[in-house]
């Protein structure tokens, strides 16, 4: 059922959501019916509540525990400035809180690489969280035209009145009718002011075999979970893009279908997590995680996006991204721990990320290190 989205100020948060990717933008409002429970079967039940014509939009967690909505309405459009305006968020005198705090960053990382020098993994993404609040409610509807125009802009409701709000690089799947793509990437390096210094980060990381090592196990994962699916594919040599924080090493991986009606969330539960967002092996990945990360990653690093009734849709990480809770807004960035990583290195790499976030809540960047 399509119909002409309300004004941007109408936006409720806990019954709208958008999903903005480079091509075209989804709105979404009303709540017809609610998707939950598990990523491995999710498609399913989407296949069932769903009727031709209409599509689910939301998000997945970390662990994997859906929340999706049937919009009562939905439309699309080219652009996205008429579905992404919105007045500016006012100034506000924010509390900041640091779990855990830097120091305690880089003490994990070196713990983390105890564990890959004695051969228990060969990956892992450890991240690190901010906790935000401010005098009054932080509306997703003021933030939304602060996110930075690149990758997948979103806001999607969350269980218990949260929002999940960001602006993703990563594509993790989009199908449409036989056609697949994934767009890993790993392997990331700040950005500079400084034009000529900045193009010579991005070289050097094309160059970095650290980071070219962290990429190939990256990609060699996506693959091999599509394979199976896939009666072609194609996996071409990393190339170097920019956002406007970060330079991330990318490798766009496309492929054909074997079976033509295997929906979007199938080919989703069969990629996540990737070892760009989890580590690998995945299973010994998660622990490490669980016991050096003293936080719960919630909706970040789990997945965003919409599916339809055929099966069709787009699914991005959920990266540099929010969980917004009244007056309170939590934010996370995580880095890649491989062999050759330097705490220091990988702590710089988070400040970075959170810089996306940080710029559109208008706080000063330099927070992340204090």
């Amino acid at each position: 059922m399509h119909a002409p989205p309300p004004e941007t100020g109408a936006f409720d948060p806990a019954r709208s959501a958008i999903f903005a990717s480079p091509r075209r933008t989804l709105r979404a409002d009303g709540v017809a019916a609610r998707l939950t429970g598990g990523l491995d079967g999710l498609a399913h039940r989407v296949a069932e509540a769903l009727r031709p014509g209409s599509l689910a939009v939301g998000a997945v967690s970390f662990d994997g525990a859906g929340h999706l909505v049937v919009p009562e309405t939905h439309t699309w459009g080219e652009g996205d400035d008429a579905l992404l305006a919105a007045a500016p968020a006012p100034a506000r005198d924010w509390r900041i809180t640091l779990v855990p705090h830097p120091r305690d960053y880089a003490k994990a990382v070196r713990l983390a690489l105890d564990r890959l020098e004695a051969g228990a993994l060969t990956k892992v993404v450890l991240a690190r969280s901010l906790t935000l609040r401010a005098p009054g409610p932080v509306r997703a509807a003021e933030l939304l035209a602060t996110l930075p125009a690149e990758g997948y802009r979103f806001a999607v409701p969350l269980p218990g009145g949260r929002t999940l709000l960001g602006a993703s690089p990563e594509l993790l799947v989009r199908r449409e009718g036989d056609a697949v793509v994934a767009n890993p990437l790993a392997g990331s390096a700040a950005r500079s002011a400084d034009p000529a210094e900045d193009r010579r980060r991005a070289e050097a990381l094309l160059a970095s075999a650290k980071d070219r090592h962290e990429h190939r196990v990256v990609v060699e994962a996506v693959a091999d979970a599509l394979a199976p699916y896939c009666a072609e594919l194609d996996v071409p040599e990393p190339e170097v893009i920019a956002t406007g924080a970060v330079w991330h090493l990318s490798t766009r991986i496309t492929g054909r279908l074997r079976d033509a009606d295997t929906p979007v969330l199938e080919l989703a539960a069969a990629l996540h997590p990737t070892p760009a967002i989890c580590g690998t092996p995945v299973a010994d990945a998660r622990k490490v995680i669980k016991e050096l990360e003293p936080f719960d990653r919630g909706f970040y690093t789990g997945l965003v996006g919409w599916t339809d009734a055929s099966g069709d849709g787009e699914w991005a990480i959920a990266l540099r991204c929010a969980e917004l809770d009244g007056e309170t807004a939590r934010l996370f960035a995580g880095a890649g721990i491989v062999a050759g990583s330097e705490p220091e290195a990988e702590l710089a790499e988070t400040s970075a990320k959170f810089r996306t976030m940080l710029r559109a809540l208008g706080v000063n960047t330099d927070a992340a290190d204090a």
